[in-house]
């Protein structure tokens, strides 16, 4: 099961990546439409779809490997007993506003299918498309609380230090 998970979470990582990179694509394209004086319509709403795409896909592998912004003022004073109910609280807490966040983001996609809902841009781009990326991304964040709260129940949860967390400045 924790390969499962692990390929979940490392498999969405990669989709960010993918629309990171179709970003970037859509980016240069109105750059040098610009400069050689054509224009490829959508562009601009692409974008914005990759990027939406790209930042909720990655939220759960970012939260895995410990890298989400965590105020540990609080949790760093507190030991034993006192620290495990905080941060079951705390886990406790996220997935219920990440099933929300999931539910409503489903279920946005699913409606804007179900009406035709379209981009009002002059690309008129089917919404529910673009609103995949942010219902898959919050759904398999919602899995990853989830996973961390069985593992801190299970008292398997990797917690980083203060310190560890610096290590990318």
């Amino acid at each position: 099961m924790r390969k499962v998970l692990d390929g979940l979470y490392d498999g969405a990582a990669w989709l960010a990546a993918l629309f990171m990179v179709a970003l970037l694509v859509m980016v240069l394209l109105s750059v040098l439409g610009r400069q050689f004086h054509f224009h490829v319509p959508g562009t601009d709403a692409y974008a914005g779809y990759c990027m939406a795409a790209a930042g909720f896909l990655a939220l759960a592998h970012t939260f895995k490997r410990g890298e989400h912004i965590r105020v540990t003022l609080l949790i760093n004073a507190l030991k034993g007993r006192t620290r495990w109910a905080v941060e079951l609280w705390a886990l406790a807490a996220a997935i219920a506003l990440a099933a929300l966040f999931a539910f409503y983001s489903v279920r946005l996609a699913w409606q804007s299918r179900l009406f035709n809902d379209v981009s009002t841009s002059n690309d008129a781009t089917p919404l529910w498309i673009p609103q995949l990326g942010m219902a898959i991304g919050t759904v398999v964040l919602l899995i990853a609380f989830v996973d961390e709260l069985v593992l801190h129940l299970r008292g398997q949860r990797k917690t980083t230090d203060s310190g560890e967390a610096l290590r990318n400045e």
